[in-house]
């Protein structure tokens, strides 16, 4: 792990302080309006092509995703499809696929800002003929259900390779993508980065290069970037200039017509520590600096950009989210 720069502990310093102040900088609402009304007010006010948001809840129904991203403010948000618990889940419901798409409509979620995300069950990598069967299946059922609910794209996790090669773990990544694009129409899969940890694949721009290269169809295949997996991995993109670096180089070995998303997160571990440990933003080692950067740069124009934070009191989603686009008007000073 590279040594600390001088004067990065008081930059990181100047940062949590800044991220307090910004926290607090709008007081509460003194016209009796509720919290779910000031954020559906503020949700008319955005910066005009960044769509943020964050992971929201099904409970009660599908379409309840799409009213919850709404009362935090949000424009963009992910889901999940069903249940992480079980390999095999029920048939989705034709009223409920309804109510989603005229939810959507309402209040004007477009379908490339709305962002699935894959059960935590699948390995699609996997060594195990059964586990990589029942994975492969799952992709499957998940981008019939987009196509169900009249979305555009899906997100997971690639794989890992467990006691296999990282290069045998890619080809049946590939091969699972493929399988599942002749199977359902149009939808894209798009492929996460992740933070290194154990066998996952991912961690390296070049695996996800690696996959893409090996699917078929790449018109359908595409990249979400989690920052605090790629901090993890080793890509420092917490100092002044680091989105941009490490924008370039995603550009260079992948190619920025691939990003279809961007998860933001800042990290409890250090960079290159090769753990998956979120945290708030601007409250971790990435720190505020670079979401402000993300936040004002033009390269991550037009797609979801979601949070996955844990939230504290007093700075759940509809906080982060409002920090967020504060960050839009406010670029920082020489």
């Amino acid at each position: 792990m590279a040594p600390r720069k001088k004067g990065e502990k008081k930059r990181k310093t100047v940062e949590v302080t800044e991220t307090k102040e910004l926290q607090h900088s709008d007081a509460e609402p003194s016209d009796g309006s509720s919290r779910e009304e000031k954020m559906a007010q503020k949700r008319k006010i955005k910066s005009k092509k960044k769509y943020i948001g964050a992971h929201v809840s099904i409970s009660g129904g599908i379409w309840k995703a799409v009213e919850s991203s709404v009362a935090i403010g949000g424009h963009a948000f992910a889901l999940f499809l069903g249940s992480q618990r079980s390999w095999t889940r029920p048939a989705l419901d034709t009223a409920a696929a309804v109510k989603f798409q005229e939810a959507c409509a309402q209040h004007g979620f477009d379908p490339i800002h709305i962002l699935p995300h894959g059960s935590y069950l699948m390995n699609c990598g996997s060594p195990k003929e059964d586990v990589f069967s029942k994975s492969q299946a799952m992709l499957v059922d998940e981008l019939s259900r987009c196509s169900a609910l009249g979305l555009s794209q899906f997100n997971f996790h690639p794989g890992a390779s467990i006691d296999s090669t990282p290069e045998k773990c890619m080809e049946k990544i590939a091969q699972a993508i493929n399988h599942a694009h002749q199977q359902t129409p149009a939808v894209i899969t798009v492929l996460e980065n992740m933070s290194g940890q154990g066998s996952t694949i991912g961690g390296q721009f070049s695996e996800l290069r690696s996959i893409i290269d090996r699917v078929r169809d790449k018109t359908r295949v595409g990249v979400c970037l989690d920052t605090c997996h790629a901090f993890a991995a080793g890509y420092d993109i917490s100092p002044p200039g680091g989105v941009k670096n490490i924008l370039d180089e995603f550009d260079h070995v992948v190619g920025l017509h691939y990003l279809r998303a961007v998860h933001l997160n800042d990290s409890k571990g250090k960079l290159g520590c090769h753990l998956d440990r979120h945290e708030d933003i601007g409250c971790g080692q990435i720190g505020i600096t670079a979401f402000r950067e993300i936040v004002n740069e033009p390269r991550m124009d037009n797609i979801p950009l979601i949070l996955e934070t844990p939230g504290r009191p007093g700075f759940e989603y509809a906080e982060q989210i409002e920090l967020l686009y504060s960050l839009c008007e406010k670029k920082k000073k020489n």
